[in-house]
């Protein structure tokens, strides 16, 4: 049998065995508990992380996403605006020498009545032409192959400076340049030829005959050139293109905000009211969409400046 003495020193060593055991079991849980908290969440394994947001710069398109171009038939076909990533081209400076570039756009302006490839049906008539000088104010003509158009389709002077080719019912032809306009009772469609033009046709007493007409980009030696109206000045000017193949559809003048749209007038001139771009560089558009710009015109009234550019053959 134990003695009393040896069954004290085993309840004491038992006691020993069970507190060393849990203490061990509290510090390895106390171990795992840190470990735990400085590993990464298990979950960034599994999650993908968001996309940051990246601010690019972008050159924002000067046109709309779809534009119209006259066609051949005179029917607006759509055409794609160019990528908004295009850069854009540097200004060219003014000087004293007029220089001029030609910049192809996507954007034609509206024809207005007269389009490309459209035939019109009226009557021709007769009128006295003098020197071809009329309401478009074009000048003393170096020839009297000109005409006026009705007031309907002559559209503010939209007209002026076009080409038409005009056929009489007798099979007969005749080109004519647009220097004046028709008032009223000529009706849409007549065009009042010069009696030299009329001649062409059909003898001058018959008085008036039925034709149809259509534009024309004809073959031309001769360039384009810009004129200030009489009476223009820094404050206020009037400019005119003068000599153009294409009817003019837009004239615009360079300006410390860019490029300013002038407003036409009846008589053939696009104004500056308060003399915005007087005397800066001057960009011309006709009815096809074609854009020349030209630099180092002076502001010279009542000259005719050449530019040595004109417009594509259509």
């Amino acid at each position: 049998m134990q003695t009393a003495r040896q069954a004290a020193r085993q309840r004491r060593h038992r006691r020993r065995l069970i507190l060393g055991t849990t203490l061990a079991l509290t510090a390895a849980s106390a171990l795992a508990y840190l470990v735990m908290g400085v590993l990464p969440d298990h979950r960034a394994d599994t999650v993908a992380a968001a996309p940051t947001p990246v601010a690019t710069n972008q050159v924002k398109a000067t046109t709309p996403a779809t534009t119209s171009t006259p066609s051949a038939s005179g029917t607006p076909t759509p055409t794609s605006s160019p990528s908004p990533t295009a850069t854009a081209k540097a200004r060219p400076s003014a000087t004293s020498t007029p220089r001029s570039q030609r910049t192809a756009t996507t954007t034609a302006p509206s024809a207005g009545r007269i389009r490309p490839g459209n035939t019109y049906t009226g009557v021709a008539t007769a009128y006295e032409a003098a020197d071809g000088n009329g309401a478009c104010l074009l000048g003393p003509s170096p020839d009297l192959m000109i005409a006026a158009m009705n007031t309907t389709d002559y559209e503010t002077s939209r007209a002026c400076g076009a080409y038409v080719l005009v056929r009489a019912a007798n099979g007969k032809s005749i080109t004519v340049r647009i220097t004046n306009e028709c008032p009223l009772p000529c009706a849409p469609g007549q065009i009042d030829l010069s009696q030299q033009a009329f001649a062409k046709l059909a003898d001058l007493k018959v008085g008036r005959i039925p034709i149809t007409w259509q534009l024309l980009s004809p073959s031309t030696s001769e360039t384009m050139s810009l004129r200030y109206k009489t009476g223009s000045n820094p404050y206020w000017c009037a400019i005119q293109a003068i000599g153009h193949r294409n009817p003019v559809a837009r004239l615009e003048v360079q300006t410390g905000g860019g490029w300013r749209q002038l407003p036409r007038t009846e008589y053939n001139y696009f104004v500056s009211a308060d003399g915005s771009g007087c005397g800066g560089s001057i960009r011309v558009t006709d009815i096809y969409g074609e854009r020349l710009t030209v630099n180092g015109i002076a502001l010279r009234p009542d000259v005719a400046q050449p530019t040595g550019v004109q417009f594509a053959r259509h």
